[in-house]
């Protein structure tokens, strides 16, 4: 127990299951993170656990939450994947140990106003669409893609996390009636940031893995303009933008991005979901074409100015020569082409 300021007292949690607990990393509204060790692999992990107060109905819940998690990134195995290493429950606490992230979630950065630069947003989203990929393809669809669920690390690495209301083989929710799953939707993500979703989730319609691909896109574009791409006053007005309404183009919104990266985006967020890609590999492809052909303008810009750099360094009469020097050069190569041809 350790003493407060007040004379009361806190019980304060020092193990869960084998790891030993650090100290307290942050916490929400169901849970609490720790930092914590593994004393027989010897790393330091991060723990998350249900608060306390929750009544026996929000932990059975939020238990199934935590399973499911568990289930949906245990299976998989990504650069750019939260890696989960242990779940399990012990008297009346259920836990999860993962991978210990050092850097902030995405949507922290944004709210405390990072700017990106076009090239960051395309080397962290095809990272982003590699993983989702990786995931799609070993049976598992996120369905909360947002920048609260994306991690990036202190070089800009990004981490996909909470896989709590994923779509996975064997999940625990697959035994409920399917009556109830639209209101595991709805509870889970209409209530918690409805901005990033697709327009069938929207509708409360089915979806694959295609929502993933257009709340990518909707991550993207806040990332390039700064703003989200549909803002309304209340959440009935905004998930009826989503389901009806195009957002403006991110190029017009901003106009230092990309006309490329912005097609990308549109493409991505289509309202329909057989105009996206129709798979993240897709997205992933095109967003590294964009970051090589970005890198080898930069390349020959960067050589250019090189060249410029050093013959403005030359004495004023080496200068005056190295053009026309130059073009004859290229002559000669023009003529002897030319006779080789004939």
């Amino acid at each position: 127990m350790n003493s407060l300021p007040n004379g009361s007292t806190q019980t304060r949690l020092i193990r869960v299951g084998r790891f030993a607990i650090k100290h307290e990393l942050g916490r929400g509204s169901i849970g609490v993170v720790y930092l914590a060790h593994d004393p027989i692999i010897d790393r330091d992990v991060a723990i998350k656990t249900f608060r306390s107060k929750l009544s026996l109905v929000e932990k059975k819940q939020h238990e199934q939450h935590f399973i499911n998690e568990a289930r949906a990134a245990g299976r998989l195995a990504h650069a750019n994947i939260v890696t989960i290493y242990e779940a399990s429950s012990e008297g009346d606490a259920t836990y999860i140990a993962m991978e210990y992230l050092q850097g902030r979630e995405l949507n922290k950065m944004l709210d405390g106003g990072h700017l990106f630069s076009a090239s960051e947003v395309a080397s962290i989203s095809w990272k982003i669409a590699d993983a989702l990929d990786h995931a799609h393809k070993n049976g598992v669809v996120h369905r909360d893609i947002k920048p609260a669920n994306i991690f990036l690390s202190r070089d800009l690495q990004p981490k996909v996390v909470d896989f709590g209301i994923a779509r996975a083989p064997n999940r625990v929710a697959d035994q409920l009636n399917k009556s109830e799953e639209p209101y595991t939707l709805f509870h889970d993500n209409i209530l918690g940031t409805p901005n990033y979703m697709s327009p069938e989730q929207a509708m409360g319609l089915t979806v694959d893995a295609r929502t993933d691909i257009y709340s990518l896109g909707a991550v993207m574009y806040e990332m390039l303009t700064g703003r989200k791409p549909f803002q309304a006053s209340d959440t009935e007005k905004l998930l009826h933008q989503i389901a009806f309404k195009a957002p403006a183009e991110p190029h017009k919104v901003e106009i230092s991005v990309p006309l490329a990266l912005s097609k990308i985006v549109m493409k991505a967020m289509s309202k329909k979901a057989d105009k996206r890609y129709q798979n993240a590999q897709d997205m992933a492809l095109d967003i590294k074409r964009f970051v090589a052909r970005t890198r080898r303008e930069n390349g020959r810009k960067a050589k250019l100015e090189d060249i410029e750099t050093n013959v403005e360094s030359l004495p004023l009469q080496q200068s005056r020569l190295f053009w026309p020097i130059c073009g004859g050069l290229v002559a000669l190569v023009v003529i002897a082409y030319t006779f080789w041809q004939g």
